[in-house]
């Protein structure tokens, strides 16, 4: 049996590849590419069948964050020339996430930068959400504060929160070369608080920051040791005034490469393709709806993504369907199988005519992109 045929197996079974077999993944050759998205896309159809869950991100705080992490433009010491206010209002919040939720939006991303959520701004969270659900009562509302504190996460379910996120980003062996102000078992630690206060756990990586085909295996096994429920994938935008503006280093099909690998390595879990998808897949993107079953509608923190009804006709054109608000995200008995499963470069310089900092929606008095 060759390779293909061997993850495809083990992914339909819910079993876990080998490190040599998922590093196999990353260092194929461009001719098998497809082979590749079509094996993987086996795995993605026997879990999720064609859905495509839409979410959406609303930037409850943008930049002023004391952390140093390299690839963020929020971070301290960023010259990045981005959008920067303290906490919106829960109405101003509110009005963004039903843009989104207008959209076709299934769960709504609650942002807001820093180290981590005081008390206070656990208050605040708690309000805005009340102000998405009294118009939006069925959409999921994701958090994502930073690090935990004890108690804080059991506050945000009480306050309607589903799911938390905190992405391990990179591997633990080059964390501390993306970021010295906090490390790789803070953010372990985080996603272990959220799971054990009952919410569910979304974390992921970013790739293209310059790491190792064996980094991006180690992250993405590091995350199915903790079994969350979402893995976001995050393509690095090289963003003017950050440490990392000048790291161009993918292509789409090495971008394709990536997500295959972690839909083999994480079979049933929703993985979502997230920033960086338009700059780095650009024609590629709908390839991409072959490997992951959830995407972000619009625009990210603090850089443009694409028009949100251009996300829309890509889903149809692909021949695939947004999922709605009455349908299950995970396969029903993936937390019953939850225990046996935790058993090549760009141009120099980049392509900086296509990164759009961020002008409109929350925080402005532009309309949203959704």
């Amino acid at each position: 049996m060759d390779l293909l045929d061997t993850l495809v197996s083990k992914g339909l079974r819910r079993e876990l590849p080998t490190r040599e077999e998922a590093l196999a993944v990353l260092s194929g050759s461009d001719e098998d590419l497809l082979d590749v998205v079509a094996a993987a896309g086996r795995v993605r159809r026997q879990w999720f069948g064609r859905r495509v869950k839409l979410n959406y991100l609303v930037n409850l705080k943008s930049g002023l964050c004391p952390e140093d992490c390299s690839y963020c433009s929020q971070r301290l010491g960023s010259k990045a020339e981005i959008l920067k206010y303290t906490w919106l209002k829960p109405e101003q919040a509110a009005a963004s996430a039903k843009a989104g939720v207008a959209g076709g939006a299934k769960r709504v991303c609650l942002v807001a930068s820093g180290r981590g959520p005081t008390d206070r701004d656990v208050e605040r969270v708690a309000d805005t959400i009340s102000a998405i659900k009294a118009e939006n009562e069925d959409v999921e509302i994701c958090a994502c504060l930073g690090l935990l504190s004890d108690g804080q996460a059991t506050r945000l379910r009480e306050a309607g929160v589903h799911a938390y996120n905190h992405n391990l980003n990179t591997s633990e062996d080059t964390y501390a070369d993306i970021c010295s102000t906090h490390d790789f078992k803070d953010r372990v630690d985080t996603v272990q608080q959220a799971q054990a206060a009952g919410l569910s756990a979304c974390s992921g990586l970013i790739a293209g920051m310059g790491e190792s085909d064996a980094d991006l295996v180690d992250v993405v096994f590091a995350l199915r040791a903790l079994n969350p429920d979402s893995v976001p994938v995050n393509f690095l935008i090289p963003i003017e005034g950050t440490p990392l503006a000048k790291e161009w280093s993918l292509t789409p099909q090495r971008c394709l490469r990536i997500l295959a690998m972690v839909r083999f390595v994480c079979p049933d879990i929703e993985v979502r393709l997230a920033g960086g998808r338009e700059v780095h897949l650009r024609s590629m993107q709908p390839l991409a709806l072959h490997l992951v079953n959830s995407i972000f509608l619009g625009d990210y923190l603090t850089t443009e993504g694409q028009n949100g009804q251009a996300d829309l006709d890509m889903i149809a054109d692909a021949g695939f369907t947004v999922e709605g608000t009455d349908e299950k995200t995970m396969p029903e008995d993936r937390a019953e199988a939850g225990d046996d499963l935790a058993a090549v470069g760009a141009p120099a310089g980049g392509r900086q005519d296509l990164v759009s900092v961020r002008r409109r929606g929350t925080g402005t008095d532009l309309p949203p992109n959704a």
